[in-house]
């Protein structure tokens, strides 16, 4: 049981949170394949600066969904028109200026994850 626990917790230090989205998923998810909601905004597959800047190691409160179309927790969280997976209810951190100012000449609107924009 503690090898178990062990790897367990070895494998949660390399989660992280999609800024845009915020499903978790591993480091190397993220550098290999990107977010699966937002690549085609965020292009963060085979960029190590990208998925260090799009993702964030620390977020609080774990979301499974697995159909988010019909889930009311889903569209309460703005996540029902993503994948189904693990979502984190609050990630830390904001996306780069840059990026935000690309997402935004997209029509797409950021809202923080963070908990600091109240709707």
């Amino acid at each position: 049981m503690a090898i178990l626990t062990s790897a367990l917790s070895a494998e949660r230090k390399n989660l992280r949170a999609c800024l845009l989205c915020g499903i978790i998923l591993s480091y190397k998810h993220f550098l290999s394949q990107g977010c699966p909601n937002c690549e085609m905004l965020l292009q963060i597959s085979a960029s190590e600066d990208s998925v260090q800047e799009c993702t964030s190691p620390i977020y609080e409160g774990v979301l499974a969904v697995m159909q988010p179309t019909e889930s009311w927790v889903a569209k309460w969280q703005r996540i029902n028109r993503f994948v189904g997976g693990v979502y984190a209810i609050r990630v830390q951190g904001r996306l780069p200026e840059e990026v935000i100012e690309q997402l935004d000449r997209r029509n797409v609107q950021y809202r923080p994850r963070d908990g600091t924009v109240d709707d």
